[in-house]
C-alpha cells in the first residue's frame, strides 16, 4: 500500500515544523547583540537545526514517490 509514503510525508512535515520553530526561536539571538555570523555557527552547532533540511528532503522524497 501508500501508506509509508504517507508516513514518510507526514514525519518530514513534523521535522520541518519542529527545525523552522528552533531556527526561528534563535533568531531571537540576533537583536540580543549576536552576529549574523555568529548566528549560522550557532545554527551549525545545534542538531534540531538540521531537522528543517532534512524535513524538506522526505517531503520531496515522498511527493516524488506519490507520482508513482
Amino acid at each position: 500500500m501508500h501508506v509509508w509514503k504517507w508516513v514518510l510525508f507526514l514525519t518530514g512535515f513534523g521535522f520541518s515544523v519542529v527545525g523552522g520553530t528552533v531556527t526561528i526561536a534563535y533568531l531571537n539571538l540576533v537583536p540580543a547583540g549576536l552576529g549574523w555570523w555568529e548566528f549560522l555557527i550557532l545554527l551549525q552547532s545545534r542538531v534540531e537545526c538540521y531537522l528543517f533540511p532534512l524535513g524538506l528532503i522526505m517531503i520531496t522524497l515522498a511527493i516524488m514517490l506519490m507520482k508513482n
